[in-house]
């Protein structure tokens, strides 16, 4: 009130101006007084600036519309303890407070920015501000943050209750790491704690240009009523200052040493210094802005700052100029001065000594990625963390290749790790779901990362193909030798025996279907697949066909031998074509309806076998397929069925025994082949049609031709009229 009033009995709404009128207060008030302050300096419309509140409470531009300050609000102090704990990776910590609005509200504020980063809060203590109470909560607060699993606890409350906690047992406890606000207490000598491992937020400070000269030269005379002044000056005679400052003083000089020298360099200067000159540019704006011009005479001066109270505060909002140090200085939308914080740290230097360092810096106006940084090597870390930087965390780290699973009723940050699933991937630490491989890809052994599936098909490249190959081969050319002995011996009785002709075309429909398979061999393609069960359908059917016509024949023969009897006219062999022909133009005419409604096509099957992507030939119609195949096994029954009826005639002329057996290993074959192929997944399956076309080819082979040949080439007295009409 005598402030306002200029009176020492300080009248309300009175005012008696003696040297000018108030134009705005700078104060360097604690939170709580500044608060009481502005209450009272608001109803007269009062700037107040100060150098050192960073209260939250304040930043209410609608409770304090009068409110500034060159420091900025603790909102950006709590966003920077966040930006601090990500950055180390602490998830897990305790924060002890005291109970007032501020911290109160700062608590909350860093409850949701340190669970929006993904970290969690062990607990929270809070102490009153009764001092009695304060030493009545110490043990029960000390026995929590002993016991806590937390590493880092974060001390917030102003420097007076911050004393108390560093002069008490709480400060004594081991291998913990503190995040404090109050950052003079590190200045200050009377501290003889142990320092390390503390961290705090400090207003960015600046070397003023000729400040260091200003405070070694200004007399304390000129400040006859100012006992501080008086102290510290006595205080720049220790040995401990800079020299910078340091001066020289007499014998009889005394330093009290109430305060260290470093804090006239280190505390509020820099504030102060922008406080000061932000109000000078603000006057100076309002001045030149009523009057047109600075020249002005004494009385033209007093009028103008007679309405100094409702008009300064437009010239303050729209701040704007660059101080000697070249920063530009205006104040945001809630009246804080655009600045960031110095984070400091105690290191503990070789010789025993302290020194604090900056050991990094955060700016919430600077843009993102650049506001936040940290010099780790400054730092030095407690022999008693068993690694640097120090790990606080409930649960340790799930690596690559793990997830996390939240123990039932627990935090967040106390999980197990359990391994992905088969299919997923786990890429970074921490992750709380796998990661779903693409069909192409499958993890790798560590399951941290998708490694592309192996391509694989049955290849002419690899063992397996090149063996199958060559028994193709072989087969092929075991054909084309029978087929060139029959033609070489085509007028003996044994080749002209069942129909020569029909023998001609089932040994030609053996090469193609030995050939057939070298198609199931190679890389899948559009035009092979179909090729596949097109050539194969359409060859065996002629194979099938023809056999079924040389058991038909030798039926007939027999039948046709009798006196009097009609089939004679049947054996001839324009009729045995035709049923080769028709056979096989009516599988032709499957395959065609098959191709025309839903072709086969190359296929890539990624789920056969783990870890490889299987190329095979999708059959496109499986009703088409199928009906492809049944016709086979319909033409094979047949066949097999008239040949074991006529199994029991002269065995000098009879090809139904040898038939029957070349059906029944056909069949064998072909039924055989039914659990095999379901039972084989990937390029196998392919090897057992294979091995199916290949075995039932050979047994046809075998079982018709094979007993001729060796009549043929050793024992050629058996190839004769006399002996195969012989009963």
């Amino acid at each position: 009130m005598n402030i306002f009033s200029g009176m020492d009995t300080g009248i309300p709404n009175y005012s008696c101006k003696t040297s000018g009128r108030l134009g705005a207060v700078i104060e360097g008030l604690s939170a709580e007084q500044s608060t009481e302050f502005s209450s009272l300096s608001r109803i007269y419309h009062y700037p107040q600036i100060s150098y050192t509140s960073g209260n939250l409470v304040m930043s209410d531009t609608v409770k304090f519309p009068y409110f500034y300050r060159t420091v900025p609000s603790e909102l950006h102090l709590c966003a920077g303890i966040v930006k601090l704990l990500k950055h180390f990776g602490w998830t897990w910590v305790g924060i002890l407070a005291s109970s007032d609005e501020n911290s109160m509200r700062a608590v909350q504020i860093l409850r949701e920015g340190i669970e929006q980063s993904g970290g969690c809060i062990e607990f929270i203590e809070t102490f009153h501000h009764s001092n009695s109470l304060i030493l009545q909560n110490l043990d029960n607060i000390q026995n929590t943050i002993i016991t806590s699993s937390a590493k880092v606890i974060i001390l917030y409350c102003n420097r007076d209750y911050t004393e108390y906690v560093m002069h008490s047992s709480i400060w004594e406890a081991p291998g913990k790491v503190w995040i404090i606000t109050a950052e003079r207490l590190f200045f200050l000598p009377s501290y003889n704690v142990d320092m390390k491992n503390n961290f705090a937020f400090t207003v960015g400070k600046k070397s003023i240009p000729n400040f260091h000269k200003f405070v070694r030269e200004v007399n304390p005379a000129l400040f006859p009523s100012d006992l501080l002044i008086q102290a510290w000056w006595k205080d720049l005679c220790n040995h401990q200052c800079p020299k910078s400052i340091q001066r020289s003083c007499s014998s009889n000089e005394t330093s009290d040493y109430l305060l260290h020298c470093d804090i006239a360099i280190l505390g509020s200067s820099y504030n102060v210094y922008n406080a000061v000159y932000g109000l000078a540019h603000a006057l100076h704006d309002m001045i030149s802005s009523i009057s047109g011009n600075t020249n002005l005479w004494s009385g033209e001066l007093e009028s103008i700052l007679d309405f100094l109270p409702w008009k300064l505060h437009h010239y303050l909002k729209n701040l704007h100029f660059k101080n000697v140090l070249g920063e530009t200085i205006f104040f945001d939308e809630n009246g804080d001065l655009a600045i960031g914080y110095d984070i400091i740290s105690t290191v503990v230097l070789p010789n025993g000594t302290r020194s604090i360092e900056i050991v990094g810096s955060y700016n919430p106006y600077a843009p993102l990625g650049e506001d936040f940084a940290i010099n780790e090597k400054v730092i030095v870390w407690e022999d008693l963390f068993s690694q640097a930087p120090p790990q606080s965390r409930c649960s340790l780290s799930c690596l690559p290749g793990f997830r996390k699973l939240t123990r039932e009723g627990k935090s967040i940050c106390c999980y197990d790790c359990i391994r992905c699933s088969e299919g997923e991937v786990s890429n970074q630490t921490d992750m709380d779901t796998c990661i779903t491989c693409p069909e192409d890809q499958w993890p790798n052994q560590k399951r941290d990362a998708c490694i592309p599936k192996v391509i694989t098909f049955l290849s002419y490249e690899e063992p397996l193909g090149i063996t199958l190959t060559f028994i193709i081969i072989f087969f092929f050319l075991i054909t084309a030798v029978i087929l060139r002995i029959f033609i070489s011996y085509q007028d003996t009785p044994i080749v002209k025996a069942n129909n020569r002709d029909i023998s001609y075309i089932l040994l030609i429909s053996h090469m193609l279907c030995f050939l057939c398979s070298l198609i199931f061999i190679g890389r899948p393609e559009k035009v092979t697949c179909i090729l596949r069960q097109m050539v194969f359908g359409i060859t065996f059917s002629i194979s099938l066909s023809s056999i079924l016509a040389k058991t038909i024949t030798v039926v007939l023969a027999f039948q046709a031998i009798k006196p009097g009897n009609k089939l004679r006219k049947w054996m001839s062999s324009r009729f045995s074509n035709s049923i080769v022909l028709s056979c096989s133009l009516l599988q032709a005419l499957l395959c065609l309806i098959w191709l025309c409604t839903a072709p086969p096509f190359p296929y890539l099957n990624m789920k056969s076998e783990t870890g490889t992507i299987l190329i095979e030939c999708n059959e496109g119609s499986i009703v088409a397929f199928y009906c492809v195949l049944g016709y086979l096994g319909f033409l094979a029954g047949i066949s097999f069925i008239i040949a074991f009826l006529a199994r029991n005639l002269p065995d000098s002329f009879n090809e139904a025994k040898y038939i029957t057996f070349s059906m029944l290993v056909f069949c064998s074959v072909w039924v055989s082949l039914i659990p095999t192929y379901l039972s084989t997944k990937g390029k196998y399956v392919v090897a057992v049609e294979i091995f199916a076309i290949l075995s039932s080819s050979a047994g046809l082979l075998g079982c018709i031709f094979l007993p001729k040949c060796y009549i043929i080439l050793l024992m050629p007295e058996r190839n004769s009229r006399k002996y195969i009409t012989k009963t």
